[in-house]
């Protein structure tokens, strides 16, 4: 299948993406493509992942970049290239530029995660923070690309770009021809777009379905003529993109079958689930294709998918802020207010409680002003670890049985 992609009439084909798959090989990761029977017998449905959280800069990004950088006469490389990326282009682009000798500068979003500022300015790139979306970087690196004479290496809209990450698709298909769907992360919209090209020309009959972050729904508006509102804190913050490519929207409009759009907490249980079970880190934007299933387990029962673990760069205070809220979800870690007399030895008569119910408590602290008990009450506030939900509400009744009034105070509910 070809796609017409821009004003030259340079197409986007099979051919075109095999060629990327030539240009990049020997100079990525051939990223592992494997079936996951634990999530695959959790959900409901057969789940073939595709670690490209494993490249080295742990993300897909790398294709397409090495595919535009590769492309570029001798004069260009002499002059640089600037791109701007909320991280994992970024990171794709130094890497492969300080490789092949060509100056970049790139332009973030100041809102942009530490660990992907810190990795893009180690990989050898000149770092600039400007602008508190995407969009606002992108204006500065326009103005930036002509006054300097420096090439612009979009991030997603550029039809070397997504030929590049097509061969993503290229790998998954070469190792699993028979898959049903493909679930792919949507941001700007070039990943979903090279696969949809290489789905529609290899297997007509794959399903491609897109996955947006509910808090930035904007290729679900444009594709499905809705209008609902764009912006917030995700953590997946590598899709959070407000307007997505001219390009990429036409490609997705002949190569996409769907788009669903995601809840934070599904995002946050897929990148619990991928650490918890497959032993592997994803941000919060390589685990929307396992949230897209955990969203509507129905909708793939009993199918062969295939999902695009599309990055890994996630900073280590928000991982470790995911696995606790996981945790209280499942209710192996809860916060428990129990009034109690303020008199000695009441937190041990507690404490004994707690210990003979077999759980743990790994904080404490009493609450004497800020409550509505009498001047000698004290509210006991309590961290405490239990096994599971069951167990948790075990403990919650022998407290209640040994005369205390419990308030379960941070429920996986209330999560």
């Amino acid at each position: 299948m070809t796609v017409s992609v821009d004003e030259t009439s340079t197409a986007i084909d099979l051919n075109a993406i095999k060629s990327a798959a030539r240009t990049l090989d020997g100079a990525i990761v051939a990223t592992p493509f494997a079936h996951s029977r634990t999530l695959s017998g959790m959900l409901g449905c057969e789940i073939w992942l595709k670690f490209e959280n494993l490249q080295f800069t742990a993300s897909y990004k790398e294709r397409g970049a090495l595919n535009r950088l590769a492309s570029l006469s001798e004069a260009e490389r002499q002059a640089g290239v600037i791109a701007m990326s909320a991280g994992n282009h970024a990171q794709g682009v130094a890497y492969h530029a300080r490789r092949l000798g060509i100056p970049a500068t790139i332009v973030m979003p100041e809102g942009t995660p530490a660990v992907k500022v810190e990795n893009t300015r180690a990989l050898g790139a000149r770092v600039i923070l400007e602008g508190a979306t995407l969009e606002d970087s992108a204006r500065m690196t326009r103005v930036m690309a002509r006054e300097h004479g420096l090439t612009f290496i979009h991030p997603f809209d550029d039809p070397k770009v997504i030929a590049g990450q097509g061969t993503v698709a290229l790998e998954m298909l070469g190792v699993m021809p028979d898959l049903d769907d493909f679930i792919v992360p949507i941001g700007g919209g070039g990943l979903i777009s090279g696969m949809g090209i290489v789905a529609r020309a290899l297997k007509p009959g794959l399903r491609v379905i897109g996955v947006e972050a509910g808090l930035y729904p904007s290729m679900y508006n444009l594709v499905k003529h809705a209008s609902l509102p764009i912006g917030g804190d995700t953590l997946a913050e590598g899709i959070a993109v407000k307007e997505p490519g001219a390009l990429t929207r036409s490609i997705i409009a002949n190569v996409v079958d769907d788009i669903m759009l995601v809840s934070e907490a599904e995002i946050e249980r897929a990148v619990a689930l991928l650490i918890g079970v497959e032993k592997t880190v994803v941000e919060g934007a390589g685990a929307a294709g396992l949230a897209a299933i955990i969203a509507d387990r129905h909708r793939f029962r009993d199918r062969r998918v295939g999902l695009v673990l599309c990055g890994g760069n996630i900073d280590a205070r928000l991982l470790a802020s995911v696995l606790t809220r996981e945790l209280a979800r499942d209710g192996r870690l809860a916060r428990l207010a129990i009034d109690i007399p303020d008199r000695p030895g009441q937190l041990a008569k507690v404490a004994g409680v707690i210990g003979g119910a077999g759980a743990n408590i790994v904080e404490v602290y009493h609450q004497r002003v800020f409550t509505d008990l009498p001047a000698k009450g004290t509210e006991l506030n309590l961290v405490v670890e239990t096994r599971d939900a069951g167990h948790l509400t075990e403990t919650v009744t022998a407290l209640e049985r040994a005369g205390y009034r419990v308030l379960l105070k941070r429920s996986a509910a209330e999560l």
